[in-house]
């Protein structure tokens, strides 16, 4: 009994670390009770009907998760999800531009001396420790066929690295470069947000590297919260008779897990003033790039985004504009053929509705401070699903063959539009530079293992070309480019040793020899 249950608050990460597991304790009559009239006052105590039934472990697995709720505050999500308002002709109507030039800036086009400036203060920043870097890591390779965490995948390198590595190796890069400048030792603190699947295979794969070689003092694997999946007449699910059915709050959870996991408490300590935020299927992110750091922090800005030149006119993309004279995110789904088709008046062979979102955020910590004050505000968006429940008058588990439920979740850019436009910047970086998502099954042919081992490598033969070495190869195409080690370069520097080589590919450059 004691192991089950020890095993169950593990999963619902209620133990501490460095104590024992604290012995089994039920809920006392008066705190079950005093819950328990809580969901009854919200007509949602049909989460009790197996109470009774339960053994003392689950019984306070059940309580601890209820309690972390508050029942009238998913009542009125659920309202909202079941039945949303009408669309206002405001929003029918809604007028959207291109953010103000001087609101952007684009790595194709801008001077070099300016990238250059760009680069020399964000990286006077890192050795001022003000830099950290939040990953959003909370997904599973489910559709590439692992229930690991997405971050373990290796997608097929010569090197066999993960995803988690490449992005460590990046960050232990560039706390290199910046003891170079300064001469004395750089931390960026790293904070992982995982999902409840996948924190605990997150904190063992991290373990067993030995964290990719960064200090563990360094890392930081925290949680995203969850929301409860609720049925199509607004009641909460149970999945069985012990546990509610549950869902991540999606990525726009990082807001409340950045409080509630005392991230934020971590960042003010260390003096953090600047976090570079991404999600961690993009094989080609420049994690705390200083380049994206000190472009954001010339401007004073509170929220920055990379974006990437949308390909063509279909592409199917969420674009970064300005709606109504706010900063947003409009998905393709949104916007009208002769809108997307659109074409920029000072440049006509590109459109003018461009800036694809990737994903990849600055913030402010000022503007971190205040999430108390507009948390709340963000809106919560629906996904309707097929949940798998248990029927809690017949007490039968049932698999439904049609949706019979939502889940519930926020976006990570619904904050945009609280933000004026001078406190909000936008970077159009290079995507065979910057984007390489995986998101497909092996063979797919569009965002898959293949495509992101093959922007590594290609990345990797340019930078070899660009000093003036060779790349040889008699393979196949998929096997005529180099893997070049983040350890190495961290973005085409420092390769000048490469100047007189020939290199027979596939290869991989792990260090300068």
């Amino acid at each position: 009994m004691t192991a089950t249950f020890n095993n169950l608050l593990d999963k619902l990460h209620l133990t501490s670390k460095d104590n024992e597991d604290p012995p089994v304790q039920e809920p006392t009559k008066e705190e079950f009770e005093e819950l328990k009239g809580k969901y009854v006052k919200a007509g949602q105590d049909q989460v009790f009907a197996f109470y009774e039934e339960l053994s003392v472990a689950e019984k306070a697995g059940l309580f601890e998760r209820l309690k972390s709720f508050d029942p009238d505050h998913i009542n009125e999500l659920a309202d909202k999800a079941l039945n949303p308002p009408k669309t206002s002709d405001e929003e029918r109507e809604a007028k959207l531009e291109p953010l103000p030039e001087d609101a952007t800036a684009s790595i194709l086009d801008s001077k070099d001396e300016d990238i250059q400036s760009w680069y020399t203060s964000g990286l006077k920043l890192v050795s001022k420790g003000q830099v950290a870097v939040v990953l959003m890591a909370g997904g599973q390779g489910t559709r590439l066929g692992s229930s690991a965490p997405k971050g373990c995948f290796d997608i097929g390198l010569p090197s066999q690295k993960s995803l988690f590595q490449i992005q460590a190796e990046r960050i232990w890069k560039v706390q290199q470069l910046a003891e170079k400048e300064s001469g004395k030792d750089i931390a960026i603190p790293w904070y992982v947000m995982t999902s409840g699947p996948t924190r605990r295979p997150t904190e063992q794969f991290f373990e067993e590297h030995q964290y990719f070689g960064l200090q563990k003092d360094n890392v930081s694997i925290f949680e995203q919260g969850v929301l409860p999946c609720i049925s199509n007449d607004g009641k909460i699910l149970l999945e069985n008779k012990a546990k509610v059915a549950v869902a991540p709050d999606g990525n726009g959870g990082i807001y409340q897990a950045l409080l509630t996991s005392n991230v934020r408490t971590d960042m003010r300590k260390r003096g953090i003033q600047h976090i570079h935020a991404y999600c961690v299927d993009n094989c080609l992110v420049k994690v705390a790039d200083p380049v994206f750091i000190g472009f954001a922090a010339s401007k004073d800005v509170d929220i920055a985004t990379k974006v990437v030149r949308k390909r063509n006119a279909k592409e199917s993309v969420g674009l970064i504009l300005q709606k109504n004279g706010k900063p947003d995110v409009v998905e393709y789904s949104e916007i009208d053929d002769a809108t997307a088709e659109a074409k920029d008046s000072k440049q006509p062979d590109l459109l003018k509705f461009r800036a694809a979102n990737i994903v990849n955020h600055y913030y402010s910590f000022r503007f971190l401070e205040s999430i108390e004050d507009w948390a709340h505000k963000l809106p919560h968006h629906v996904a309707r699903k097929k949940i798998p429940y248990v029927d809690t008058e017949k007490g039968e588990s049932i698999k439904p063959d049609k949706p019979n439920g939502v889940k519930l979740e926020q976006f990570v850019f619904d904050v945009f539009p609280l933000l004026s436009l001078d406190k909000f910047a936008c970077m159009e970086v290079k995507r065979e530079d910057e984007f390489s998502p995986l998101k497909n099954a092996k063979g797919t042919g569009e965002d898959d293992p293949d495509t992101s081992k093959r922007d590594i490598l290609n990345q990797g033969r340019r930078w070899v070309e660009n000093v003036g070495g060779t790349v040889e190869s008699e393979g196949p195409a998929e096997e005529t480019g180099v893997e070049i080690s983040p350890l190495v370069s961290y973005g085409g520097e420092g390769l000048e040793f490469l100047q007189t080589r020939t290199i027979k590919a596939p290869a991989v450059i792990e260090k300068e020899d």
